[in-house]
């Protein structure tokens, strides 16, 4: 099988070629589709160097900043493999594990794999209110949903290419994670969950989803379960 790496990229120079570098490493069939969201760093430039030297990474420009969740959409929309794997641009998750995160699938288990930070694997010691935002917030979509998740936000979501052709996503910016959770429940698709580690960053270290996201997230959980 070919997996589609999809990987949203702002304002990143710090890490993006240690991050392309990891992706290519891993030993699995794949294409790597970057979109850049109108980064004003410096990480454009880079990425046009890296995308002349590489292959199989294929790098789009977004001419205006418009979030996550827009980036992962343009870059759905160049996905040419049989499953799809969400990969962020710093360095908080590890392409190493991609194995496990496809294993589920491509057993015949699964159609979804959500990589969870809170079943084991380990983690960066960091901030504890993130924490409680984080298991609430996968509580109330799973009360919504019927799931049973424990990391609703994780950004390691993996799932078959053709279930793109079934999914309306609308989401912008970090509500992506809550929609397209709301919607493959909908889906009645074969969901799992394996651990992952978590290497977090601080905000002086580049991180930049804060509460004002988490609200709009709650916020989502119930729309797109009740009225979208």
């Amino acid at each position: 099988m070919k997996v589609s790496v999809v990987i949203p990229v702002y304002n990143e120079i710090d890490t993006i070629e240690e991050i392309l570098a990891r992706v290519d490493k891993v030993a699995i069939k794949k294409e790597i589709i970057v979109i850049d969201d109108l980064s004003i760093d410096g990480t454009r430039e880079r990425l046009k160097k890296i995308a002349a030297d590489k292959e199989n990474v294929k790098v789009i420009y977004h001419n205006r900043n418009k979030g996550k969740g827009a980036a992962l959409r343009t870059g759905f929309e160049s996905v040419t493999g049989d499953i799809v794997i969400i990969q962020d641009a710093d360095l908080e998750y590890d392409p190493n594990e991609y194995p496990k995160l496809l294993e589920p699938i491509t057993d015949g288990r699964a159609d979804v794999v959500y990589g969870s930070r809170f079943i084991g694997g380990p983690h960066r010691v960091l901030f504890f209110w993130h924490y409680v935002g984080n298991k609430l917030l996968t509580l109330i979509s799973n009360a919504l949903t019927n799931l049973n998740l424990t990391d609703m936000e994780t950004c390691y979501k993996v799932f078959k290419s053709q279930i793109l052709k079934d999914i309306n996503l609308k989401s912008n910016r970090f509500g992506f994670e809550p929609e397209f959770t709301a919607k493959v429940s909908k889906m009645r698709l074969r969901i799992y969950e394996v651990p992952i580690s978590y290497s977090g960053r601080t905000y002086s270290e580049g991180k930049k989803i804060t509460w004002k996201d988490g609200i709009v997230a709650l916020g989502l959980i119930f729309w797109y379960r009740f009225f979208d």
